[in-house]
């Protein structure tokens, strides 16, 4: 019975520590909305597009595209370098005329 009492008690405390999951109780100070926005997007897709609930009635409209950055011209390739030598460790820096 000594053993018995313990142990009961330490399979049973798992149980009494849970605690009951309440919603939060929100003020028109602290800024947060008291209702869910049923057409905030939810996610994206693979091309990027914005995925919206299906209880969505009135689908917003879509962002505008982001700005395009500049296009740079390519700097011109580096001359090219022969390796020589075992396992082609030897670099060799002459040019290719030589």
């Amino acid at each position: 019975m000594k053993t018995i009492l313990p142990l009961v008690l330490l399979m049973a405390s798992p149980a009494w520590a849970q605690t009951q999951l309440v919603p939060k109780v929100t003020t028109a100070k602290s800024g947060t909305a008291r209702f869910v926005d049923n057409c905030a997007p939810i996610g994206r897709t693979a091309n990027g597009e914005l995925v919206y609930s299906m209880k969505c009635d009135n689908l917003p409209a879509p962002p505008p595209p982001p700005p395009q950055a500049e296009v740079r011209e390519a700097p011109p390739p580096e001359p090219a370098v022969r390796s020589t030598g075992i396992f082609g460790l030897s670099r060799d820096l002459r040019k290719q005329s030589e």
